[in-house]
């Protein structure tokens, strides 16, 4: 009933939930940039025209590139090495997930993003000196990156844990993370474009400028909570703080550690999360891998094409969280009815492509569109399973997510080896087998949620039953 009297436009929440998008994006371009670097880092033997390397079909035609700029090393690095150096990210960004939602309860969210995001750009400008000393020492600058980034989705939800009226989570998230789609979505092909105009190294110095740049404006700009904001309307503080107050538990320091661990529909959360990572991340950081190796594009189509499904991803987890809360709001739908459908849309559809997609041989227009319709289809579980956390327990929703980021993270260790591993002749089969697994594993979890997953407050996150048993 506030509604009409917090607009939208120019609110403090929604300047919020666009810097945050843009954290969000510095987070995924860092992230993601290695995976195109790797196909110049390496020294492909067979590389004759200046064009590509052998590949299961044959190659398509592009522009000469131009040859005066090239000065960056290469590196031998066998498939096994490669799978490691782009795993390494994930074993530090698993050790902050849990830490980092409670560090943010402890210690305010903004600083906690800020920080971890600033260190995860210097990082990223220390790659190329970390490459010449040796793998060794890229791997440990990645698993650094790692730990910076680890932080940030727990923070994030902890921040919106005070910012986001409970019908607009799904508008007001969304937003947020599409940061994390466009990342993905901009940093390929730009990546791919300074690879091919100047050489691999300036990728990690471009986007480690945008990344310096987003900090000043968060430092500046950002506020722990809307009474902490400055230049917040006092309309807007009322509507957002009123629309919290029966939500949010005020249990001081307790935790219910031992309810959250028991917690059933947590546990469903946990399951998807780390089924549809497994997918998501095997493509993230072999997709330019597949595209060079088995379609034979050239690294500047490489870059363009391995973002197609994560464009497709982005706009359909936006107009997925208008959906989402528009059947919630108007529609009177139950919230764990609007969470399950969304999840198995996002899970169920994308096996069903990403397996078709080995099966299209060398026709690339086919492959090449089977994967984005199952990338695409997998932004719909953003608004399933994907903020679930803030339904069954916004007091603790930093915690839970580092909870399940951590589970979730593990497919983004083992996947890329696995898949390396799996994939050492360069051959169709091979991929087909690395496809099939992910898509089982998507089945499964899809079919847990659906099983186990609640949409409500759960009691042990309401204050009233901490205080008696807690």
């Amino acid at each position: 009933y506030f509604n009409e009297l917090a607009p939208a436009c120019c609110s403090a929440r929604y300047g919020l939930a666009f810097l945050s998008s843009y954290g969000f994006f510095v987070a995924y371009a860092l992230r993601v940039n290695l995976s195109v670097a790797m196909v110049d880092m390496v020294n492909s033997t067979h590389d004759t025209s200046g064009n590509h390397s052998s590949s299961v079909c044959s190659g398509h035609s592009s522009p000469v590139r131009p040859k005066h700029n090239h000065t960056a090393s290469v590196y031998n690095w066998d498939s096994e090495t490669q799978g490691w150096i782009l795993g390494s990210f994930f074993y530090g960004y698993i050790l902050t997930q849990v830490p980092g939602g409670y560090l943010a309860s402890r210690f305010g969210a903004k600083w906690l993003m800020g920080l971890g995001i600033l260190g995860t750009v210097i990082f990223t400008l220390l790659t190329p000196i970390a490459a010449d000393l040796g793998a060794g020492y890229l791997i440990a600058v990645r698993v650094l990156e790692g730990i910076g980034e680890g932080v940030t989705f727990p923070a994030m939800y902890a921040m919106w844990a005070a910012w986001a009226p409970p019908m607009e989570r799904s508008r007001l998230l969304t937003i947020s993370y599409t940061g994390a789609q466009l990342g993905t979505v901009i940093a390929l092909p730009l990546s791919g474009e300074i690879c091919f105009y100047l050489d691999w190294t300036y990728i990690f110095y471009v986007f480690g400028a945008v990344g310096l740049l987003w900090f000043v404006l968060w430092a500046l700009l950002v506020f722990n909570s809307p009474n902490t904001h400055p230049r917040i309307s006092e309309r807007e503080r009322l509507y957002i703080t009123t629309s919290l107050k029966n939500e949010l538990s005020s249990s001081g320091g307790h935790i219910p550690w031992g309810s959250i661990v028991t917690s059933r529909p947590l546990w469903a959360i946990v399951i998807a999360h780390f089924s549809y990572n497994w997918t998501f991340y095997t493509l993230l950081t072999l997709l330019p891998t597949y595209m060079s190796d088995i379609l034979g594009f050239s690294i500047q189509q490489n870059g363009m094409l391995s973002a197609l499904p994560y464009i497709g991803c982005g706009l359909l987890a936006v107009m997925g969280g208008q959906v989402a809360d528009y059947l919630r709001e108007s529609c009177m739908y139950p919230t764990v009815a609007v969470r399950k459908a969304f999840s198995i849309a996002g899970m169920i559809g994308p096996a069903v492509f990403l397996v078709a997609a080995g099966y299209t041989g060398c026709n690339y227009i086919l492959a090449v569109t089977f994967l984005t319709v199952s990338s695409s289809l997998g932004g719909l579980s953003a608004s399933g399973f994907n903020i679930n956390h803030l339904d069954i327990a916004p007091s603790y929703a930093g915690i839970l997510l580092g909870i399940t980021n951590t589970f979730a993270t593990i497919p983004g260790m083992v996947g890329p080896v696995i898949a390396s591993a799996l994939t050492k002749q360069k051959t169709i089969e091979e991929w087909q087998t690395v496809f099939y697994i992910a898509a089982g594993i998507n089945l499964f979890g899809a079919t847990f949620y659906t099983l186990f997953g609640k949409g409500t407050v759960q009691p042990w996150a309401n204050y009233q039953f901490t205080i008696y048993f807690g």
